[in-house]
């Protein structure tokens, strides 16, 4: 499982489309318009997604295209299970909304290219920030469930050279959890079910999830990638 995607070694953003300012608007203004325009919002910002995500398959090379189409498979499956099977949180439609998986990908191409313009340290600085702060929300019983999620965090870290990525998707996806939760899009459940934690919302370490779902998708590509090249031999 030591596969670090190419691109964020060699530090070229060009290669993840589509733009990073695209996705960035995208996000921001989508999840206002979700949950600003209540019946028609939700439609229109899944269209626009997956619009988006497409334009940028059309775009991309071979690999990332793989990797944004593998990454919408695994984004899927997690937010059926996370959502509505464990119930760590609630949509507020109280379904899982269309933009939602093409919008992990979506997120997944901008990590890429934010990580491959920033230096290596921030690999050493976003764990040893963020430490301090999920200590203290266990000790004070805020975030019981900050310690496991920052494990899984450095858990990736240590599974896989693409360490700069997980830093970069750990804090891209707080800032994105921040906004949506503050305007309502989703809402994080105080007790977490099943295990008797509890935890905010967002939890601080709630990108902990996105750089599981990385992990998962830089680990598997390439696998599939030699399947599929093996199958038209």
């Amino acid at each position: 499982m030591g596969y670090e995607t190419p691109a964020v070694m060699a530090g070229n953003p060009a290669r993840h489309s589509p733009s990073p300012w695209l996705i960035t608007a995208l996000i921001l203004g989508g999840l206002y318009v979700d949950q600003r325009f209540v019946h028609w919002g939700q439609p229109l910002v899944s269209a626009a997604t997956w619009v988006l995500l497409c334009h940028g398959l059309a775009r991309a090379d071979a690999l990332t295209r793989l990797r944004l189409m593998v990454c919408v498979v695994f984004a899927g499956g997690g937010e059926i299970f996370l959502s509505l099977v464990w119930g760590l949180y609630d949509y507020r439609l109280g379904n899982i909304p269309l933009f939602v998986p093409p919008g992990h990908a979506l997120l997944f191409a901008l990590g890429l290219t934010v990580a491959a313009r920033l230096p290596g340290w921030i690999v050493f600085a976003v764990p040893a920030l963020a430490a301090p702060l999920v200590l203290w929300q266990a000790l004070t019983g805020s975030d019981t469930l900050g310690p496991l999620f920052f494990g899984l965090l450095l858990a990736c870290m240590a599974l896989s050279r693409a360490r700069k990525l997980y830093a970069v998707m750990f804090m891209l996806a707080l800032a994105m959890e921040i906004y949506g939760t503050a305007l309502g899009n989703w809402r994080w459940n105080a007790e977490v079910p099943w295990l008797g934690l509890t935890t905010l919302n967002p939890p601080l370490t709630a990108g902990a999830l996105y750089c599981v779902l990385d992990l998962l998708v830089v680990s598997v590509t390439p696998r599939l990638q030699r399947w599929l090249a093996a199958r038209t031999v």
